[in-house]
């Protein structure tokens, strides 16, 4: 997986870490990780982040949505061209409620910005 540059700081925890760092990390255990299915431009496994973002652009309640998808795990009406991709599984296996929470304004809040202002 090609490496990320994006130099989007983001708290988590009291911790600073790269926001395209963070979620390609999680769960910190490294048992399973977000990037083994998502990737920021390209659809693989799961959708694009930037296509998921796109998605809920605009929409005052994206960040609770995706906290909801993300935990809960489903397909979400991802690839309806290709039923046997398999569903997002719940909590991404293992992610925590604070991983889960940052990934979502991640997607929805950061990668929305307009460029420069990330």
């Amino acid at each position: 997986m090609k490496v990320l540059l994006l130099m989007l700081g983001v708290c988590l925890g009291g911790n600073a870490v790269l926001a395209a760092e963070m979620p390609l990390q999680m769960p910190a255990d490294g048992k399973v990780k977000c990037g083994s299915c998502h990737d920021l431009e390209r659809s693989g496994i799961g959708p694009a982040w930037k296509d998921v973002a796109a998605k809920y652009k605009g929409k005052k309640d994206a960040e609770k949505t995706l906290v909801t998808h993300i935990t809960q795990g489903g397909k979400f009406g991802w690839f309806p061209d290709k039923p046997n991709k398999p569903a997002m599984p719940a909590r991404g296996k293992e992610a925590t409620d604070a991983q889960i929470a940052a990934l979502a304004k991640f997607i929805a809040v950061e990668m929305n910005k307009p460029s420069g202002k990330k």
